[in-house]
């Protein structure tokens, strides 16, 4: 299992460290692990994160996402 930090885990997906903090912050962004005051990211979890944003239109809210 590769676990990554939260810079690497932003990189990864191509956003900043804030805005994945904020996700996470927000309980919206790939489920994480909470070591001691560290967090990391397990790559699996970063690729079921990222799968569960597909839309088919702008009007669909994301895959698994609770109804308003």
């Amino acid at each position: 299992m590769t676990l990554l930090r939260t810079a690497d885990a932003a990189r990864r997906l191509g956003i900043s460290v804030s805005f994945l903090e904020k996700q996470r912050c927000l309980g919206q962004g790939p489920a994480y692990l909470k070591i001691g005051r560290s967090v990391a990211y397990r790559e699996s979890d970063i690729d079921a994160w990222v799968a569960a944003q597909v839309r088919q239109n702008t009007s669909q809210p994301a895959v698994g996402a609770s109804a308003a």
